[in-house]
């Protein structure tokens, strides 16, 4: 089966590196997916350990539509009776780029007859769609037609554990790959200034913990009635076995709003990380630390609904004498305020574009030399 691994704008990269860590697959990237060749064992594995990824789907079919005829016939061929059981629900969802077909929903019924015209005949009955659901991705860019089948269900960023959203919240898989783009390892210090809800910590502890991001939520696929997934429960225990919980960890979550802080707390509790995270009301500009060369990993507001620009300025500017004030500390900062580096007065290494939903912002990294080996951190 083609195997498409879905990951948001601008983190292909890290989805790629991920892949090939945890599976050696060296899967080709393209805008928002990685594609590769695999069964039900990996797409399984890909649900469950995958930090960075958005969605697991099984590419169905590939071909021109430029008509809804040339679309119908296009999705009948496809062999969804190999996929699909009778008495699937099935839901399609379609996205259309630069396409001759402008109508969505005329489109997403043209979709679902066809699929339900090839059931119908490959069973010899007229479906009921009364049992598990089967959701059905069709994007059609420049007339070219990908149909795709969701094993993951729900998105991957959602881990179970932030039942409770903030004000603008950071997606987990979001801030899993902005720890990934960073100098952090579980003997260094992490901090987190602006914590909000407290998702860089949680997810920062889940990776140090070897805990799988999807350990404990539902898919898709394991209600698939045309494929074994009895093989999961090993699957699942084995990565249990593998969590290493007595682990010492130095992370911090810091915000000045108490509501913030009492999400991130209840999120932490839920996630099974409290006792390895420590979060605490308090402002960014009272931050100090005995410990050298750690991590400071923030998403610090924007100024887009709640600040004024002047106090974004000020805010920004406290921000870097802060951080200056430091002993040898490195910085990375997901933000849209595009003169980040002039406000904190440091020249950034490295500046990358990642989109936070569908705000494009910078992730700035600004680093000092790592600790030597005979150094304490």
């Amino acid at each position: 089966m083609k195997i498409t691994v879905t990951t948001p704008a601008g983190l292909e990269g890290v989805t790629k590196r991920e892949l090939y860590n945890l599976f050696n697959i060296d899967a080709p990237a393209k805008t928002g997916s990685l594609s590769f060749e695999g069964d039900i064992n990996l797409i399984a594995k890909c649900n469950l350990f995958l930090r960075t990824a958005s969605r697991v789907y099984i590419t169905l079919g590939e071909f021109k539509a430029d008509s809804f005829d040339a679309l119908f016939d296009g999705v009948f061929n496809i062999p969804f009776e190999d996929y699909i059981a009778c008495d699937g629900k099935i839901l399609v969802n379609a996205t259309l780029v630069e396409s001759k077909l402008t109508a969505n929903s005329a489109t997403c019924s043209i979709v679902k007859k066809a699929i339900c015209k090839r059931l119908e005949k490959a069973c010899g009955k007229v479906l009921t769609e009364s049992a598990e659901r089967y959701k059905i991705n069709l994007s059609i860019h420049r007339d070219f037609a990908t149909v795709m089948l969701d094993t993951s269900g729900e998105g991957l960023h959602k881990r179970g554990y932030r039942t409770l959203v903030g004000d603008a919240p950071l997606k987990e898989n979001v801030a899993s790959s902005l720890i990934d783009l960073s100098v952090w390892n579980p003997s260094r210090p992490l901090v987190d200034v602006f914590c909000g809800s407290g998702t860089i910590p949680i997810e920062a502890c889940k990776k140090a913990l070897n805990i799988p991001s999807g350990l404990n939520r539902d898919f898709d696929f394991l209600h698939f009635k045309t494929f074994d997934t009895t093989f999961y429960k090993t699957l699942k225990e084995e990565a249990e076995s593998k969590i290493e919980w007595d682990k010492e960890l130095r992370i911090q979550g810091f915000d000045i709003e108490e509501s913030q802080i009492k999400l991130a707390r209840a999120h932490a509790e839920r996630a099974g990380d409290s006792k390895y995270i420590h979060f605490q009301r308090a402002d960014m500009r009272d931050f100090s630390s005995r410990y050298s060369h750690g991590v400071i990993i923030t998403n610090p507001p924007y100024g887009e609904r709640l600040l004024t620009r002047n106090e974004i300025i000020k805010l920004y500017r406290d921000f870097g004498k802060m951080f200056n004030s430091l002993n040898d500390w490195s910085l990375y900062a997901l933000t849209s305020v595009t003169d980040f580096e002039r406000l904190v007065g440091k020249k950034a290494n490295k500046s990358r574009k990642v989109y936070n939903g569908k705000l494009e912002c910078t992730y700035f990294s600004i680093l000092v030399n790592p600790p030597k080996n005979n150094q304490k951190s």
